[in-house]
């Protein structure tokens, strides 16, 4: 079984990212599994008319890629989610290439819970979202 890194294997600064480029069928699978069918996401036409003139990811579906960054990278498999702060600062189109980081921030070896920097940042460089995730890594397999 794979582990993710232990509480002692992590310094302040480590940090892991997941990139991906957001198509269509991710927006139309995330609407049918989250049951989100706001046309600012799945309706062009609609789209065209609000403030951001063509369609956008969900906010959400950008959490999903750093959830991808703490669970297969850092901390890694075995990681326990805690609790999630997210800003949305930017709208992601369809083809945007999203990067997932998450960052080392603050570590509690006495409670084994650590802070990870959490932010999502386009192919252009523009920050869409931010935030601060609270995690516990996996712990040592007993011997």
């Amino acid at each position: 079984m794979m582990l993710g890194r232990t509480i002692d294997q992590l310094t302040p600064g480590d940090y892991a990212e997941v990139a991906k480029t957001v198509s269509e069928a991710d927006v139309y699978l995330f609407a049918g599994l989250t049951g989100d069918f706001n046309p600012a996401h799945i309706n062009e036409e609609y789209a065209q008319q609000t403030f951001f003139k063509t369609r956008i990811a969900h906010g959400v579906l950008l959490a999903g890629f750093i959830s991808a960054a703490i669970g297969m990278k850092l901390p890694g498999p075995g990681t326990i989610y805690i609790r999630q702060e997210l800003n949305f600062l930017a709208p992601v189109h369809i083809g945007d290439t999203i990067t997932a980081r998450v960052e080392v921030s603050q570590i509690d070896t006495e409670k084994n819970r650590v802070v990870l920097k959490t932010t999502c940042t386009s192919q252009e460089g523009v920050l869409v979202l931010d935030g601060e995730a609270l995690v516990s890594p996996p712990k040592k397999p007993k011997e």
